[in-house]
């Protein structure tokens, strides 16, 4: 294996780090915040509406464009580092 070879797939096993980080993030915010911790979160109220169906309706949404801009930073780092940026 060429040495060209080994810094891609160090390069694609970071990129990939990242990705199951970020989407276990949203995971656990989507289904723990919005289905599985509900009833819990719905004792707390936000613009009079429970945080239970606040988190279900709006702050998965939130949280996924807000990893989308961590992982976009996350990248440029990681493109530096190989030396894939331009």
């Amino acid at each position: 294996m060429s040495e060209k070879q080994k810094h891609a797939i160090a390069y694609w096993k970071q990129n990939l780090k990242y990705l199951v980080i970020l989407l276990s993030i949203w995971f656990a915010v989507s289904y723990g915040a919005g289905i599985f911790f509900k009833d819990a979160l719905n004792a707390i109220k936000i613009g009079g509406f429970p945080l239970g169906f606040w988190f279900a309706h709006q702050g998965s949404i939130y949280v996924f464009v807000i990893l989308i801009f961590v992982y976009v930073r996350l990248m440029n780092k990681l493109d530096k580092k190989f030396g894939f940026n331009e």
